[in-house]
């Protein structure tokens, strides 16, 4: 529209038309790069060439909570089992600020220069209120992220650790089934995180630190019992006594403990993660602990007794499932609540209703 003010009556006045307005909408959104979509059998393909972008994508998948991209994931996992297990897989745990990530670099630096590909899978601790988690490991291992032979995936547990401890799991095959020979599963080192590694790998490692207060903080008998060897990280500098001290104390505790299934010995070694000290005689532990349960038949018993603890597991998270989404459930579920709330009924009497509601619905 033409300014007025320009008419001719208006002598010596002159308006500009301006400047055309930008758009609001970001013009170069419209091409950016979609994910490529693949088949069952792409994927499948991928990841057996070692393809890292599709193994991510298909972590993806497992992780997702999607009906229809847990379908494809279980398809993708089944095809891929013949071509796992090949690897060591290890776990490792410790308190929060032990130097569990810093450790994993190292140890991961180690592996690779023997000609080894690692997986570390990562579950990390998300926040109760907001649900988010940082999902910051790959930053802790600064020089492992840089490998092309090394595949970090942290995980959020995101308020269900049992639900990310099986996904875990899944993503253990895709990796073996891609060429990793080498796996790490970090744990969040708390609660029952321990619990659900140890039984997902062959090795567990608890990593204790020393010069922190009372030592004997860190002789809890239930984590004490799952590790396989214990190592008491930042022996270095004036730490280096108290280290040993630490190690004296853990040695002597193990004695107190029943003979293992496994009829190994855990070991109580010291190193430094931030100056590479230590490190070969933690694998020579780790090493000498397969060769030995191999030996006897424990490595493999131990491999069967997961696998079937995974199935009973499976079974149970599905039973869960089919509970909470059945549509006559969830119909009632709000409604028995209440009348618990406001003691109406005992909570014993509500589940039973419940159970009696589901029963009835699925047997029709």
């Amino acid at each position: 529209m033409e300014h007025p003010e320009n008419d001719s009556a208006y002598k010596g006045l002159k308006v500009n038309s301006g400047v055309t307005e930008a758009p609001t909408i970001n013009p170069y959104l419209k091409k950016r790069i979609k994910r490529q979509q693949y088949t069952v059998s792409e994927f499948v393909e991928g990841i057996l060439k070692g393809n890292i972008t599709i193994l991510s994508q298909a972590v993806t998948l497992v992780e997702s909570a999607k009906h229809e991209h847990q379908q494809i994931a279980q398809e993708i996992i089944e095809r891929c089992l013949p071509f796992a297990g090949k690897s060591i897989r290890i776990g490792i745990t410790g308190v929060p600020g032990a130097g569990k990530s810093t450790s994993i670099d190292v140890f991961g630096m180690h592996l690779l220069k023997q000609g080894h590909k690692l997986a570390v899978l990562a579950i990390d601790p998300s926040s109760e209120r907001s649900k988010g988690s940082i999902l910051g490991d790959k930053t802790r291992m600064e020089t492992l992220a840089k490998e092309k032979d090394a595949f970090i995936r942290p995980s959020p547990s995101a308020g269900s650790l049992g639900g990310v401890a099986r996904k875990t799991r899944e993503t253990i095959i895709l990796c073996e089934a891609a060429g990793f020979d080498s796996v790490f599963v970090e744990t969040v080192g708390v609660g029952q995180s321990e619990t659900a590694v140890h039984s997902m790998v062959d090795f567990f490692l608890l990593i204790q630190l020393a010069g922190t207060g009372d030592e004997l903080q860190g002789i809890k008998r239930g984590i004490m019992e799952m590790a396989d060897g214990i190592v008491i990280n930042k022996a270095d500098g004036d730490n280096v006594e108290k280290a040993k001290l630490a190690a004296a104390q853990f040695r002597n505790a193990l004695h107190l403990f029943p003979p293992t299934d496994s009829g190994w010995t855990p070991k109580v070694l010291t190193y430094s993660g931030y100056y590479n000290i230590g490190i070969k005689e933690i694998w020579d532990m780790v090493y000498e602990y397969i060769a030995f349960t191999k030996k006897n038949g424990y490595f493999d018993y131990k491999r069967n007794e997961q696998a079937k603890y995974w199935m009973y597991e499976s079974i149970n998270d599905t039973l869960r499932d089919t509970f909470y989404n059945n549509p006559a459930v969830k119909n009632m579920l709000e409604q028995t609540e209440q009348q618990v709330l406001h003691n109406e009924i005992s909570s014993f009497v509500a589940a039973k209703r419940m159970m009696d509601l589901f029963l009835e619905n699925i047997s029709k």
